[in-house]
Parts: C-alpha cells; structure tokens; sequence
C-alpha cells in the first residue's frame, strides 16, 4: 500500500515584488546600521588614518604639456564646395586629393605617438657629453636597472645601458627598450586635438622625473617637426638637389668655354689673313658658349621656380605652450585619501555587519 505522503505534492509560490517592502527592509538595514554607528564611526578613522598612509606613499608625477599648430603650405582643395560639404559631414577634400597622403590632416595625431618617433626621441643624449642618453634616465628614475642585473638572461648580472647607437645592441637591450616605449606610449605619452575645429594640437607626458617628463616632450615634438618636413617637402628636395647639381656641372662647363672663347679671339689677333679657315675655332667656342648659356640660364629658371614651389610646400610646426619648470606636481591629497579610506572601510564594514545579520 502506498504511503499518504506519495500523494502529496509541492508547489512554490514566488513573492510578488513589492517597493513599499524593499523600502522597509532598507528602513530595517539603516536601523539596525544605526545602532552599530560608534564602530563604523572608529572603522571610518582607521581608514581615514590608512588613506593618510596611502597619499603619502603615493608616488609624485609631473605632467609636461606642450601646444603646437601645424601650417600646411597650401590649402586644401575644394574651396567653397568642400566648406560646404564639410559642413553636412561630407570630406570632398578626401575625394579630390586634397588631404590624401600619410601625413594628412589628424594623422599627426598617431605620428606622434609611432615607435619610431618615441624611440628616436628616448635615444637622444641627455646632456653634451652624448653617451648617457633619456632611456637611461628613464631607467634610472624608475629603478629599472636594479631589477634587470636580476634576469635570469642577464647572465654577467651587467648594468645595462642603451646608447645613441643601435647597431650593436644585444638582444636584452632590444626587448628592454621595446618595453620602456610600450610603458610610454600607452600609459605615460598622449596626443590630442581640444578642439576639432581649429588646428591645436596637445602634447602631454607624465613622468616620475621633472626633468626627464620636459625633455622627452620638447624632444619628441622636434623629431617628430624633422621627419614631417622632410616627408612632406621629399619630392620637391629631390628636385631642386637634382637641378642644383645640373646648374653647377654646367656652370663649371660654361666658366672653362669662357676661357677657351677668349684664348681663340687673342689668337685671331696675331693671325695670317691669308688662311681662311682661322677664324673657325673661335666661331666654334662662341657658339658652344651661347648654348651652354641659354641650357644654363634655363636651369637657373627651372631651380629658382622648384625653390619657390619647395617653400610654399613646406609646411611649419608652430610651438604654442612649452613646458616649463617647476612642472605640475601630481600626488594624492591628504584630503582625498581620508575620504577614500574613510569611506572605503566604512561601506565595507556596513557589508560585513549586514551580511552577518542575515547569517
């Protein structure tokens, strides 16, 4: 025979959710909080107390900024139509080949921020004396060197040290130098444009040392000034080299038909009548030296218009705002520690006190 209880049969019913009984359940929280206000008013000061500690201990940064305009040489195509079009959120100069080219319009932005770039920059030698270069520095004040004698590849347990040159780096230097420009480009280095309207752009470091945070911002700009230029003006230097170097080959061929024009004249001078053919030589110089003088003068023409073309290419780095020392000092207040250590214990103390409750 089957037991009674086989026959019963269970069914849940779910709360329905109510906002006037969550409301009294919080209202039951804050009391029973409330009675328990003396310990987490003390559990509040010890974390006021360890967020002193914690601003304290906390490590000082200084932040270089420096503002720049760039000025291209000439204006992009388009005119009123491409105003117009940008206006509705359509680049008609993209379309014409107005902006095209890899250092066209934001594209500063990522130039700044390239392997390259940086790691021109931090190879550039701190002072006069040329061997002791920024990556140094930034190794040095960020204790770098210490913790590398204890790599296991480091077998000779060596200071290592990063030089102009990079050609006879080993393959400990390469990997550490990689890794101080990855620290620098994704957590201390940033670019920016406050204003996508107008031409500024932003050029922010934030270092441990005041010094080295000032260098690698003016360093950066200025190599990164060199590599747009010539970038930019290739082309056009290569033309005007090319023109330059025809203009003095013949120059030097013209100044040499000179001389000979004027030797066959003297000798014309003290010549026979009688032999018809003495005036040829010197019919033969003049007539070599008026071409080399119309080739010559034309070159003159073609290298002056290429130089004039260069320069309106050219485009410029305006510096704006440079850094300037003391720099802006980064540290966690007293105020600001108090409060997050205060608060921190406090709400985490409230939990336990809950938690337990409901336990």
């Amino acid at each position: 025979m089957q037991s009674v209880e086989n026959n019963v049969k269970y069914t849940t019913v779910e709360e329905e959710f109510s906002f006037a009984s969550m409301i009294n359940a919080r209202k039951k929280d804050l009391k029973y909080l409330w009675k328990h206000k003396i310990r987490i008013l003390i559990i509040g000061l010890i974390g006021g107390a360890a967020g002193i500690a914690l601003a304290y201990f906390w490590p000082v940064t200084y932040t270089a900024k420096l503002t720049f305009v760039v000025e291209e040489g000439k204006s992009s195509g388009g005119g009123l139509l491409s105003s117009l079009a940008g206006q509705m959120g359509f680049d008609i100069g993209g379309l014409t080949g107005g902006t095209s080219g890899v250092l066209a319009g934001d594209n500063v932005l990522q130039l700044l921020t390239s392997q390259k770039m940086v790691k021109q920059t931090i190879l550039t030698p701190l002072d006069s004396n040329g061997t002791y270069t920024l990556a140094d520095k930034y190794a040095d004040a960020y204790k770098l060197k210490e913790d590398w004698k204890d790599l296991k590849v480091n077998t000779k347990k060596e200071t290592v040290m990063f030089p102009a040159d990079t050609k006879k780096y080993t393959r400990l230097q390469d990997s550490l130098l990689q890794s101080i420009i990855i620290k620098l480009t994704e957590k201390e280095l940033s670019v920016s444009k406050p204003d996508k309207k107008l031409g500024f752009f932003a050029l922010t470091t934030t270092m441990k040392n005041e010094q080295l945070a000032s260098l690698v911002c003016t360093r950066l700009i200025e190599e990164a000034t060199l590599f747009y230029i010539q970038t930019k003006t290739k082309r056009l230097r290569i033309n005007v080299d090319r023109l330059q170097t025809r203009a003095d080959s013949i120059g030097r061929l013209l100044n040499r038909k000179t001389y000979a024009a004027a030797g066959a004249n003297a000798i014309m001078l003290d010549a026979n009548p009688a032999y018809a053919t003495i005036g040829v030589g010197a019919e033969l110089q003049e007539r070599d030296k008026r071409v080399l003088q119309t080739i010559y003068s034309e070159i003159i023409k073609n290298l002056e218009v290429s130089r004039s073309m260069l320069m309106q290419e050219t485009p410029t780095f305006q510096i704006v705002d440079e850094p300037e020392m003391p720099l802006k000092k980064n540290r966690m207040r007293y105020s600001t520690g108090i409060l997050i250590g205060g608060l921190l214990f406090g709400a985490f103390y409230c939990l336990f006190l809950l938690i337990r409750r409901k336990d």
